[in-house]
């Protein structure tokens, strides 16, 4: 029952901004570490940025300066701000976080995914 759900994917411009949201639903005890990954084509999934419940945050030193990732707990909800896009950096994106339905353990949850295209 629980589900990821993103949006704000699309094609932008070399140098352009994308703003990424994630939202979780379904049956929800406690949501803990929360992280943005992507895929380029052709290659593996690798991890962008992550964040902690408290706030805490790490990045992948190919999008360091450029992204931001936030969330708000209250909407249950992880965003990523990207700017400065290039085209290294189009791929599918994708949400993960770790999540607990009841009070008795947690699960890694992913979104089905969005595409960013970084292209003039």
């Amino acid at each position: 029952q629980v589900q990821l759900v993103e949006s704000g994917g699309g094609l932008v411009q070399p140098g352009g901004s994308l703003r990424l949201s994630c939202a979780a639903s379904g049956t929800i005890f406690s949501i803990n570490d929360m992280a943005w990954y992507r895929q380029p084509p052709g290659e593996q999934r690798e991890l962008v940025a992550s964040i902690t419940r408290g706030g805490g945050t790490d990045y992948a030193d190919s999008v360091k300066g450029r992204f931001t990732i936030s969330r708000d707990n209250a909407k249950n909800t992880v965003y990523l701000e990207m700017n400065s896009l290039k085209p290294e950096d189009t791929a599918v994106y994708y949400c993960n976080a770790d999540i607990a339905p009841t009070r008795l353990r947690t699960y890694y949850y992913w979104g089905q995914g969005t595409q960013v295209t970084v292209s003039s």
